[in-house]
């Protein structure tokens, strides 16, 4: 049996054309597979909090000696954790903000991103721990950023693929749609070949 791990982050309930395609390419994976069991993580809908140093405190103290205190904050990244070491295949919603994730995403990243947990350091350097799990991350751009002068302000891909990489989640494949605020024809030809790729990646 498949689980899959759908996480949404765009601040936009309505409109939002990474919870769009992302809707769109977890349906076609179920049509694919009717066993597949989804668990949905929507980071934007459902904030999380951002780390503090008590939390912080929690995660560097072993489980068997925190504080009944120190266990309630490391519930909801423990949590998180379990979710994302239970997935065989994570499907994430990332528009760009400010030419990288959003705070929603980032914040995501900080509860799970965890030494001992999903990497670990050793004598040769830290390794993830996060093997053997296919990521499919679909972004929505405003501008274009995977090619072309703005190339270079691309800190969103750049980004996920090195601290998802850094947990061992290094198989990833990622479907931009980009010039979304270009005008009404730029957008019907990003979604046309985000569309395009949903199919080539889960033919009917």
């Amino acid at each position: 049996m498949t689980t899959l791990l759908h996480i949404n982050s765009s601040a936009r309930t309505t409109g939002s054309i990474s919870r769009d395609v992302t809707a769109e390419f977890v349906t076609r994976l179920q049509a694919a597979d009717p066993a597949i069991v989804v668990v949905e993580r929507d980071v934007a809908g459902t904030p999380l909090p951002h780390l503090t140093e008590q939390v912080l405190g929690a995660f560097f103290t072993p489980a068997d000696a925190r504080s009944a205190q120190q266990a309630a904050d490391a519930n909801l990244s423990d949590t998180l954790v379990s979710e994302l070491k239970a997935a065989d295949v994570i499907v994430i919603g990332a528009p760009m903000y400010n030419f990288s994730v959003s705070s929603s995403l980032k914040a995501w990243i900080d509860h799970v991103a965890r030494a001992g947990q999903t990497f670990q350091y050793t004598a040769n350097g830290p390794v993830g721990l996060l093997t053997g799990k296919k990521v499919y991350v679909f972004t929505a751009r405003g501008g274009v950023y995977s090619s072309g002068p703005a190339q270079g302000m691309d800190f969103h891909e750049t980004y996920l693929r090195a601290v998802l990489g850094f947990m061992g989640l290094d198989d990833i494949t990622f479907v931009h749609s980009e010039g979304l605020a270009m005008g009404d024809e730029a957008v019907a030809k990003a979604l046309a070949q985000t569309r395009s790729t949903i199919e080539e990646l889960v033919p009917a």
